[in-house]
């Protein structure tokens, strides 16, 4: 039955209680015997108040509810109209006294037939939900599942599931922790127990799913009952927060899987947008790497500060133009100009300095793979370190205000190649600061989710293809945290700056990798070791079992940020630096051999003291 064909039904069959509830009204008011004299009035009663009825219902726009899914405010709004509705008619019916219209009608029976409609159409539509409701029983196709939160998200979730002819998903069982709805009914599912009897309830209701019906929870709050579904070994979906929803409406469209970054429970990145737009607002600012994961999520929340021009520069052109486009979409008023250029093409560089003048610059263009940088490490010390040099020194020539290079964990105590070429632009900037009006600043923090070269792109694509999973070592640990929370703290700190500092990002508590895999697949809705083989491969070169977030000799101090810490600046002066990046420079400009791997891993050593990396040679060998 189509929409129209609907309304025409619904319409036929209120016309026919108006008549039955001004019938009665009559019956009621004379006692089962109505009186000759009124007798003519029952058809203009019948026409004034069904009609009034049927225009009030319109105004009220009672039609557009769905009462499949009716409830208290439903019978209010047929309340409001049947009063509307009484006013309506008798109106009218005084009207024509004026022209001399004297068929009598008792002012009772308007009364009796508004409350005798109240009654009949509120009962047949409960009686529609109540027989609709009836339909929708368990299939044994669908999946059982166990809704935590039993308040309006809750109830908006259950109702469309209920009603909902495509979906697969029965809601058997509520979840609350509030003690005062426990054994409560909420639209015929029972309130069973709190969080704490999770693992209870899947094993009694034979539970295949369940959803965190919630928005409201922090994301601590979701991490831990996150944990209790995973010791009762069961897939979980949930509603994100409010604030992350496009739409307030809650519907069965935003209920989402688990993602790696829920199970983190780090509570959001809390920023002084004052702070920021003041040194961001109108200015020319560059972001180096911009089509990268980093790099593309800075040149996001940077636009949303509107500064006078934005600098996207990289060397993929596929990745500058998706970035460049989705900017443009997202604000097509925001002057956005696309660099292609590479950062070790110090004309190049000095050409786009000279030409738009940034007084803002980030840095996030790096080669970051660990592995891949051991075989090609003549590549990383190129790009990370002199691709630095050319900008950080640009950046100075030119008179930029600040210039925040995004650093890592790895570079601190480094057993990589990439990590010594970070430990050594961290210490460059440093050193360039103690000269330079410009604020140079590095940002070090961990492993980002989701980011290239990130493991969990790498597990999911595993537990797609059937595995199995490779783990490298089951103690490796690392620092995660997400993209959006890292740029933000990020900008952040660039905000903080006074010049020379290392800003070191909270990372929260190092998560076992091992850990992570078995819940990856645990969220996929299956079990490692039986769905999903977990493989150990080896720790590989250039990897450490843990990463560190200070060197020995810095001493974190708190910030005015309670998520940002600051390391202590380097002693290094720039002429000693630039001497030793000299001999690094005339090292890499050498034509290839096995014996120049050597020398760079001695001079890498030399300047990194603390780099205890294997030569190139070695990892040949492996």
């Amino acid at each position: 039955m189509n929409r129209n064909q609907r309304l025409l039904s619904s319409i036929a069959l209120d016309l026919m209680l108006f008549a039955v509830a001004v019938l009665l009204s009559y019956l009621i008011r004379f006692e089962g015997s109505v009186t000759e004299r009124y007798l003519a009035g029952i058809p203009y009663a019948l026409l004034l108040i069904a009609g009034s009825f049927l225009v009030s219902f319109f105004l009220l726009k009672v039609y557009s509810c769905s009462w499949r899914q009716a409830g208290i405010r439903e019978l209010l709004l047929i309340i409001k109209a049947g009063v509307l509705a009484v006013v309506m008619a008798w109106s009218a019916y005084h009207a024509l006294q004026v022209i001399e219209f004297h068929i009598p009608i008792p002012t009772s029976i308007f009364i009796l037939s508004c409350l005798l409609s109240w009654i009949g159409i509120g009962s047949s539509r409960i009686a529609w939900r109540v027989f609709h409701n009836s339909m929708n029983k368990y299939q044994p196709h669908q999946k059982r599942a166990l809704v935590f939160g039993a308040g309006s998200a809750g109830k908006l979730i259950v109702s469309e599931l209920l009603h909902s002819a495509d979906t697969d998903v029965f809601p058997v069982a509520f979840l609350d922790d509030d003690l005062r709805k426990q054994k409560l009914n909420v639209m015929g599912i029972p309130i069973v127990g709190t969080r704490y009897d999770i693992v209870k309830t899947v094993e009694a209701y034979r539970i295949d799913l369940v959803i965190i019906a919630i928005p409201s929870l922090d994301k601590v709050e979701v991490a831990s009952i996150i944990e209790r579904c995973k010791a009762a070994r069961i897939q979980v979906k949930l509603l994100p927060r409010l604030s992350d929803m496009v739409q307030s409406k809650i519907s069965l469209d935003h209920i989402r899987d688990v993602q790696v970054e829920d199970l983190l429970g780090r509570d959001s990145v809390e920023v002084d947008l004052q702070e920021i737009s003041a040194y961001i607002m109108d200015k020319v600012v560059l972001v180096t790497g911009a089509g990268g994961s980093i790099g593309s999520e800075l040149c996001r929340q940077i636009s949303s500060f509107h500064p006078r021009m934005l600098l996207l520069l990289g060397h993929g052109e596929n990745s500058i133009y998706a970035i460049e486009n989705e900017l443009r979409r997202l604000d097509p008023t925001a002057y956005i100009i696309p660099i292609i250029a590479d950062i070790q093409d110090r004309n190049r560089i000095e050409s786009i300095f000279e030409m738009y003048r940034p007084a803002i610059v980030f840095h996030a263009a790096a080669h970051k793979h660990v592995p891949l940088m051991e075989r090609n490490a003549v590549e990383a010390i190129k790009n990370n370190i002199f691709g630095t040099r050319n900008l950080a020194e640009c950046a100075h020539a030119y008179q930029a205000e600040r210039f925040v290079a995004i650093s890592t964990d790895k570079a601190v105590n480094p057993t990589s190649v990439m990590g010594a070429t970070k430990r050594i632009t961290e210490l460059m900037i440093q050193s360039l600061d103690k000269r330079s009006q410009t604020k140079f600043v590095a940002v070090r923090f961990g492993n980002v989710l989701g980011s290239r070269g990130s493991v969990i792109p790498l597990f999911k694509q595993q537990i797609r293809q059937g595995g199995p999973v490779t783990v490298t070592h089951p103690e490796m640990v690392r620092y995660f945290m997400t993209i959006s929370e890292a740029v933000q703290l990020v900008i952040q700190a660039g905000a903080l700056a006074t010049g020379g500092e290392i800003f070191i990002l909270d990372m929260g508590k190092p998560v076992k990798i091992a850990d992570l895999a078995h819940d990856l697949i645990r969220l996929s809705g299956l079990e490692p070791g039986i769905d999903i083989q977990v493989v150990y491969t080896g720790i590989r070169p250039g990897e450490k079992l843990f990463e560190e977030i200070l060197t020995q000799e810095e001493g974190a101090t708190a910030s005015k940020h309670n998520r940002i810490f600051v390391g202590k600046p380097s002693e290094l002066s720039y002429e000693e630096f630039t001497y030793v990046l000299r001999k690094l420079e005339q090292i890499v400009q050498k034509s290839y051999t096995p014996s120049l791997n050597e020398e760079i891993i001695m001079l890498l050593h030399h300047i990194v003291p603390t780099y205890q990396g294997a030569t190139v040679r070695e990892f040949m060998k492996t």
